[in-house]
């Protein structure tokens, strides 16, 4: 007779990969790991997928970006605990630098990646690991199944927008020159 069990028994759903401190290096991960999400069940299009996806796109940009040493790559790790419906997300990279987040001015169109990443994010940080450099890692509360209909949350690039709106300095949100025509 099979002995029940007080909690379901989940087990961790892991995918890891070493990629090039490219900017291709950087797509393949965010492109892997979209593929990662949708065979464990979370399928493109929801909110859960494209939010991993843009959390993996930006950690692997900063990889890429601001964490490159020549001759190293940088790791992805996604680790998915289905009974808990959390998602971890870790970039490692070689480079001792700290990541910060910066304040972009309204018309500058890059510095807002942790900027995302906290808005998409349940948690971040940065840990120390062996050996150089830092792992940087995001944890994503799956929702699951997303609602339908008038619950249904806006889409994510409507989101993004609006979050991002709301994090520029009142009075620059608009993009429009005034002035007198010539």
């Amino acid at each position: 007779m099979p002995i029940p069990h007080s909690q379901p028994v989940t087990a961790d759903r892991v995918f890891a990969q070493r990629f090039s401190a490219t900017r291709r290096g950087a797509r393949l991960a965010r492109l892997l790991a979209a593929l990662q999400l949708a065979e464990w069940g979370i399928p493109r299009g929801t909110v859960d997928h494209d939010a991993v996806a843009l959390v993996v796109a930006e950690l692997a940009a900063n990889a890429v970006l601001h964490g490159r040493v020549p001759g190293r790559d940088f790791a992805l790790l996604l680790r998915y605990d289905d009974g808990q419906g959390v998602i971890r997300i870790e970039l490692s990279d070689t480079h001792p630098a700290q990541p910060s987040r910066a304040t972009p001015a309204p018309d500058e169109d890059h510095g807002r990646g942790l900027l995302i990443v906290d808005a998409l994010a349940t948690r971040w940080g940065v840990s120390s690991r062996v050996g150089p450099g830092k792992t940087v890692w995001a944890e994503y509360a799956a929702a699951g199944s997303a609602p339908q209909g008038a619950d249904a949350p806006p889409p994510l690039g409507a989101w993004l927008r609006s979050t991002t709106q709301k994090m520029l300095p009142s009075g620059s949100a608009s993009t429009t020159k005034s002035g007198s025509g010539g």
